[in-house]
Formats: C-alpha cells, sequence, structure tokens
C-alpha cells in the first residue's frame, strides 16, 4: 500500500515499513514523511511498525483547495488508522503534526491509541495572547505569509537555517540538510503551505490536552526559535497528566536532523517501556 483515500476522496501517500506494534508518524510544516526515514528505520529494526505519511497538500499526497484545518487533518490521521488496521499505535507528531495528535485525541477519543510522542510540538498554543503571553506575536505569522506570498523559494532560503539552527558559528546539520529540506517545501501547494501555517499559528490546542489519558513523552529543544519551548513544550508537559518532558539543551526546531541518534534512542526507550 503507498496511497489510501479519506473521507472526503483526498489521497495520501503512505510509507509502512516492517511488522509489529505500529507507531504512526505525523511530519511538521512545510516538509513530508520523509523527515521520518532516520527515526522510522530505527522503530522498524527494533521489531516494530514505522507508518508515516505525507500530509494533503504536501509530499506526494494529494494538493486539494480545501481541508486544511486540524479537524479535517484529524481526519485523515483515523482514515490512515483505519486503512492500515493500526490499532495499539503510538502516534508521533514533529512541529505541525503534535496538532493532529492532539486533535486525535480529542476528536476521535483516542481510539486505538496507547502512547503518543511529541516532538518540537506547536500544541498546545502558538499564537501570543493576553492569555498566552509567551506565544509567537501576530505578526511574525502576518510577516511569514506576506514573505511567502512575495517569494515562497526566498522565504525558505533563510526559515531553514533558523530551523536547523545554522548560524555563523553553529552549523548542527549539513548544507545539504538544509538544500533538501528547501527542495521538499517547495513541492507542496502554495495553498496548503499558507492554510497550514495559519492552522498551526492560530489553533487553540489546550482544550484537547484533558483528553491525553496516555503515556506522552514530550521532547523539546531549549534554543527553537520556531516553535519556541515556553509557550509549547513545557506548557505541555505542564498540562498532559501522564507527560514527561525531555528538554534537548540548545537543541533547534529540526531536531530530527540535528540531534537523529539522541532523538532515536530517547523514542526508543518509551516505546519499549
Amino acid at each position: 500500500m503507498t496511497h489510501i483515500t479519506t473521507r472526503d476522496d483526498v489521497e495520501l501517500y503512505v510509507k509502512d515499513w516492517g511488522a509489529g506494534r505500529p507507531v504512526i508518524m505525523l511530519h511538521g510544516w512545510p516538509l513530508s514523511s520523509d523527515t521520518f526515514d532516520d527515526l522510522g528505520l530505527a522503530i522498524a529494526n527494533a521489531g516494530m511498525r514505522a507508518i508515516a505519511y505525507d500530509r494533503r497538500g504536501f509530499g506526494r499526497s494529494a494538493q486539494p483547495w480545501g481541508g486544511y484545518d486540524y479537524n479535517t487533518l484529524s481526519d485523515d490521521l483515523a482514515a490512515v488508522v483505519e486503512a492500515t488496521g493500526a490499532t495499539d499505535a503510538t502516534l508521533i507528531g514533529f512541529s505541525m503534526g503534535g496538532g493532529e495528535v492532539a486533535r486525535s485525541m480529542s476528536r476521535h477519543a483516542g481510539r486505538g491509541v496507547r502512547s503518543a510522542v511529541l516532538l518540537g510540538s506547536v500544541v498546545p498554543f502558538m499564537l501570543q495572547t493576553d492569555d498566552n503571553p509567551n506565544g509567537v506575536p501576530q505578526a511574525t505569522f502576518d510577516d511569514m505569509a506576506r514573505q511567502m506570498r512575495e517569494d515562497r523559494a526566498a522565504f525558505f532560503g533563510s526559515f531553514f537555517d533558523q530551523f536547523y539552527g545554522v548560524g555563523y558559528i553553529t552549523q548542527p546539520v549539513s548544507d545539504e540538510v538544509v538544500e533538501w529540506s528547501r527542495q521538499v517545501a517547495m513541492q507542496a501547494s502554495l495553498k496548503a503551505t499558507l492554510a497550514c501555517a495559519q492552522a498551526f499559528a492560530s489553533t487553540d490546542f489546550r482544550p484537547d490536552l484533558k483528553a491525553f489519558g496516555v503515556p506522552t513523552l514530550i521532547i523539546h529543544g531549549t534554543s527553537d526559535q520556531t516553535v519556541p519551548i515556553d509557550a509549547t513544550g513545557r506548557a505541555a508537559a505542564a498540562a498532559i497528566p501522564a507527560a514527561s518532558l525531555v528538554e534537548y539543551e540548545g537543541a533547534p526546531h529540526g531536531l530530527l536532523a540535528s540531534h537523529k541518534r539522541q532523538v532515536e534512542q530517547d523514542v526508543l526507550r518509551f516505546l519499549m517501556a
């Protein structure tokens, strides 16, 4: 199986590696399921089943006009679960993908989910408001959208340096990883890229957190400038009763690449506990 069809007839590209207890991985914005290849290989080699798919509008999945709200995206996840028969699964959400995990736990009552992992996740709320002072100002998201509309390729030219923590002195990943990420990002539709950015920026997942009734591992970099840890990882850990937080000192947002061996070790330890 390389594709499944959602309830609104959108084709999603799915990778299904290995056999055993299923682990479903949801990628971040604006990338694809390929960002989970290293972790997926480690999970499959450890005797489990690694499932990852391209979100609608991204990678090799179809690019419909609509459906980029988190209710629909969590329904897409439910369609993947049903089509693959992945019961008793662990859900792993990176960045934007953490929102699908959270909304699935509430909208679909966490059916068939035994545990969850949030990696550099946008949960519980990215936007700065009076009751979320550590969030990101609306003006920042507005400027991102403006730049993408004007010249998306140029925007990604600088975005991924911050994503991976690349600077004058720091180089956590190779130049090739950064360039590859830019290429993958440009495969997505502009509509999906803008709509999903609006969704992860403005969706408040705080009401969803009470639905987390399963063990939850949260991993977040302390130097994440894309999804700041105070508004997300630390806040999620404080609100999810069965959560444990592992902070990677000095790690950027793109820790699936910058800290991939550490992520593999921590996730596998959690899965096998």
